[in-house]
């Protein structure tokens, strides 16, 4: 799994011109899924996102969890993480695992963090055309990929 873990001062999606999900100050996550993955990369990830310590503290210093800052998540599924750009200029996208398993692992993963780390979780529609905006706050922007953690 690879999730790109953007720090937010608010997040939106919209789709066909609907807000889906809204969030404050938090996480905008942009999740996808490869072929291998199991819950146990869902497992690993969501911890690891949970305790990310990328909040500012009274001093603005990067030391505190989401959680410990009362932030919310926006949470996107986003298969394009597993584009290959090595043959071309057309990515390939044969390492996104199939929607039949990545949107079971994707929720799995949300549920994480919501039912084990008591984090606000607000998504898109997998597989839907969304529309996403957001205030990077910072610029904080952290990729984590369970192959390499």
């Amino acid at each position: 799994m690879r999730v790109i873990v953007q720090r937010a001062l608010n997040a939106t999606v919209t789709i066909d011109g609907s807000v889906a999900g809204q969030i404050d100050k938090g996480f905008l996550l942009l999740v996808g899924v490869t072929h291998s993955d199991t819950e146990r990369e869902a497992q690993l990830l969501a911890k690891k996102v949970a305790n990310l310590r990328v909040m500012e503290d009274a001093e603005g210093k990067m030391n505190l969890s989401l959680a410990q800052t009362e932030g919310a998540i926006l949470s996107i599924s986003q298969f394009t993480l597993y584009g290959d750009c090595r043959k071309g200029n057309r990515p390939a996208f044969i390492d996104a695992a199939r929607p039949e398993q990545a949107e079971p692992l994707y929720s799995y993963f949300n549920a994480l963090l919501r039912n084990e780390y008591g984090l606000r979780v607000e998504t898109g529609v997998f597989g839907a055309d969304m529309k996403v905006s957001f205030i990077n706050d910072g610029p904080v922007t952290i990729i984590l990929d369970s192959a390499t953690l």
